[in-house]
């Protein structure tokens, strides 16, 4: 069936959007599914059941630039007056390999048991998060395993890391959205496609019900466009639904998929896929919740979760996977608010080329009161340091926290850095003071110093850091293990 398409006046106008598929979902006590529309691909290499219900698998591109070796070579960067060596490393071509990810969802009220079906023999197979504590059995050319909570999942099967199957076990929905409703933008289960931004205004709710997909477009001209621009106050978008930029050419400037600016924004329970750029920048808004969330993005600069000039931000339950930064504060916008009172916790992240947790590089204001917590990083392909404070501005960074954080697999663990990039050139720096690092578990690390840290000058340090409880293969961090310059201050490592 043909996809509904939207044009801007008609999306805002709508009430209710009508379905090119009215497929419903199938339940029982524990479990709900959402067939897919029928115009969607979906993937031949994976078949799941979930209590015995069938969940489409779709597809998301992806891509990976691999296992690069830890010692690369170092660029300097020419807007460094004291011409000290970028703290990344950086490969000149680095081998892009592209691959195709799977991934199903479905709502569970209970425990569950999951039988995922591939064409070929199985002969190993494994779950991420370990802390999960899922262990898959393999009979034949089926893995079966049981989830006893809403969890978001990885099973690799034979090795394959890149082209992973994702288990999206959300909790059943309360309180769904009336299709009436005069202030609800619905998009039933089907394909739709809108073509051109949207900007929502406040008190709207944009729902995309499960077995919808949602096509974004932002125009030939689209320049910083969004697909879904949440310009207002108390503004929701959610469901089980899929939001996809894949229409948006990488020659177009703009393609985030959802955008915030204003207060009392909720973002939850949808999958983003194949943004042109950032999947979810947060700009000079308070009070924004982000949870459930679960992005794909392979094109360059597609980050996940961008918190900028923002306060008062909580990104939770989530899974991201992008080809750049994952989860970001920034304040570039210089003369804006601050960004203070962020908190990214319970969060599964698969790092492709960038960094996982990170403050930077464009910092023009103060950044302040920033936690992240309580996160599983199940891969680290990049050529960027993993757990960063990235100070390429003017802005102090204080009162930062990192704790309780599960690494699977890591290349450049940590590192604090203040110097001069594009973002700066012939301003003031910044400082970075008081960030503590608690509870960090990591593998053996690949460098012989893993933790790297860097300030300015003797007016622009990097101070007040405390290590606690942070091991790389079982081993506490030493003091040695700790590459520091000169303008480095009071770091303490315990035990």
């Amino acid at each position: 069936m043909p996809r509904t398409v939207l044009t801007a006046f008609a999306f805002i106008s709508a009430i209710f959007v009508p379905a090119s598929s009215q497929a419903s979902p199938v339940a029982n006590e524990t479990v709900r599914v959402y067939p897919a529309p029928p115009t969607e691909p979906l993937s031949q290499r994976f078949k799941v059941a979930v209590n015995g219900l069938d969940a489409p698998v779709y597809i998301a591109h992806v891509a990976s630039i691999g296992n690069l070796p830890a010692r690369m070579p170092r660029r300097t960067d020419p807007f460094d007056r004291r011409d000290f060596t970028a703290p990344y490393l950086h490969a000149a071509n680095p081998p892009l390999t592209d691959g195709e990810a799977a991934f199903a969802q479905f709502d569970i009220g209970g425990p569950v048991q999951v039988v995922v079906t591939c064409p070929e023999a199985v002969k190993n197979a494994k779950i991420l998060p370990t802390a999960s504590g899922i262990v898959p059995r393999v009979m034949g050319n089926q893995i079966t395993f049981s989830i006893a909570k809403p969890s978001q999942l990885t099973l690799e099967i034979n090795g394959d890391w890149n082209n992973s199957l994702n288990l999206f076990a959300n909790p059943f929905e309360t309180n769904v959205p009336n299709p009436r409703d005069p202030n609800v933008i619905y998009f039933t289960p089907g394909a739709h496609t809108i073509t051109a931004p949207m900007k929502i205004p406040s008190g709207k709710t944009i729902y995309l019900a499960g077995g919808a997909v949602v096509y974004g477009s932002v125009g030939p001209s689209g320049r910083g466009a969004t697909v879904l621009d949440l310009s207002g106050d108390n503004i929701t978008v959610r469901g089980r639904g899929v939001l996809d930029g894949s229409l948006i050419p990488k020659t177009n400037t703009g393609g985030s998929l959802v955008g915030a600016h204003g207060n009392h924004i909720r973002i939850e329970g949808i999958v983003l896929r194949d943004a042109c750029t950032w999947n979810v920048p947060i700009r000079h808004s308070t009070d924004v919740k982000v949870w459930n969330i679960k992005i794909f993005g392979w094109r360059g600069n597609s980050d996940g979760v961008d918190i900028v000039n923002s306060q008062n931000v909580d990104v939770h339950d989530s899974f991201i996977r992008t080809f750049d930064d994952l989860v970001v504060v920034k304040t570039n916008d210089k003369g804006g608010p601050e960004s203070r009172d962020i908190t990214a916790e319970r969060l599964v992240l698969w790092n492709e080329i960038a960094h996982a947790l990170s403050v930077g590089a464009e910092l023009q204001e103060n950044v302040e009161n920033v936690v992240f917590s309580d996160c599983d990083i199940i891969h680290d392909k990049g050529h960027d340091w993993l757990l960063r404070v990235f100070n390429g501005g003017s802005g102090t960074v204080e009162h930062l926290t990192f704790e309780n954080i599960r690494i699977e697999e890591d290349r450049r663990p940590i590192s604090l850095w203040i110097g001069r990039m594009k973002f700066n050139e012939g301003e003031d720096v910044g400082h970075i003071k008081d960030v503590a690092f608690r509870n960090i578990q990591s593998p053996p690390p690949l460098l012989d110093r893993p933790v790297f840290l860097v300030g300015f000058d003797s007016e622009h340090l990097v101070e007040d850091v405390t290590f606690e409880n942070v091991t790389f293969g079982g081993q506490p961090l030493k003091a040695s293990d700790i590459e520091q310059d000169e303008f480095v201050r009071d770091v303490k490592v315990r035990p």
